[in-house]
């Protein structure tokens, strides 16, 4: 056996475990005790790009281009710029497109063609002076106010309703599943007041902590064949070494062969990841009803 002092290490494998009963008693005291923070506001301005910014185009000339570019276009670069199917290039990231400087760099591959990487070839495009300069007008009036990809769409900021479950459906799914780590009159007493929007606390109780709050940190005790306990914060765990920090700040290491030293590992957040593949939507809906009577 190993036992030797060792820098920390902040990450760890899985290996063999026994994990210690009751887990979970730690996990919702975070979430209680973390308040609702003022979630900022999105920003729909779109505009995230500054080197990409300009002065906005002719509105008209922009709507001429888009009209040009969905016929002539799109069957290859793709609705949204981002390729289409017969196979064009995603212009938000093509380097000629983001080089290009008043249609120097575009208008030359749209009226001559271009054959490119892996012998791809765009032919030649039969349009007019003025069509040409609208499609590379439009299409940069999309690169300068496009989002990043599974950005929030422009406009107001439209508020969901998730408040669509069933409350006495939730309260017995909390007394069946949760009730026996977490009360409603005691760690989780006023949880709904504490999170007033209710996403924010529907997110926290799937997550099991708090936003922006670190998780409850996992705890392990080795056992050793002399018998001597040792246990402290868990820095890593393999088939064939534990690491631990002592709450001295001690590091200590531990080669494993086998069951041998025998470790017990507390990971407060483990009854939270094995119900992630349990809930339902219907399942969640119904208690974040209930939490939110919390008051």
């Amino acid at each position: 056996m190993c036992n030797r002092t060792q820098a920390p290490r902040k990450w760890w494998g899985l290996g063999p475990a026994v994990l210690a009963a009751g887990v979970l008693s730690t996990n919702l005291a975070l979430l209680s005790a973390g308040q609702a923070s003022a979630q900022p506001s999105q920003d729909r301005t779109q505009r995230l790009y500054p080197s990409l910014q300009r002065e906005p185009g002719d509105p008209e000339v922009i709507a001429r281009g888009r009209s040009v570019y969905g016929i002539s276009c799109r069957a290859c670069h793709g609705q949204d710029l981002r390729g289409g199917d017969l196979g064009g290039p995603n212009l938000l990231r093509s380097q000629l497109v983001l080089n290009d400087d008043g249609g120097d760099l575009i208008s030359p591959v749209i009226r001559d063609g271009q054959t490119g990487l892996g012998d791809s070839t765009m032919p030649p495009q039969n349009l007019p002076v003025d069509d040409v300069s609208a499609v590379v007008e439009y299409i940069h009036d999309i690169l300068g106010t496009a989002s990043r990809q599974g950005g929030p769409p422009p406009g107001e900021e439209v508020e969901l309703d998730i408040l669509v479950g069933d409350a006495t459906a939730g309260q017995t799914y909390f007394a069946s599943r949760c009730a026996s780590c977490h009360s409603p009159t005691g760690d989780l007493q006023g949880l709904g007041s504490r999170f007033p929007r209710a996403q924010e606390l529907q997110n926290t109780w799937v997550r099991g902590v708090a936003r922006n709050t670190e998780p409850p940190p996992t705890t392990v005790t080795v056992t050793q064949s002399s018998g001597e306990r040792v246990s402290g914060t868990l820095d890593r765990i393999d088939d064939f070494l534990v690491v631990l920090t002592q709450d001295d700040g001690r590091h200590r290491s531990f080669s494993r062969r086998g069951a041998t030293p025998r470790v017990e590992v507390d990971d407060p957040m483990t009854a939270h990841r094995k119900m992630l593949p349990l809930y339902g939507d219907t399942d969640i809906h119904n208690v974040t009803a209930y939490l939110v009577t919390l008051q």
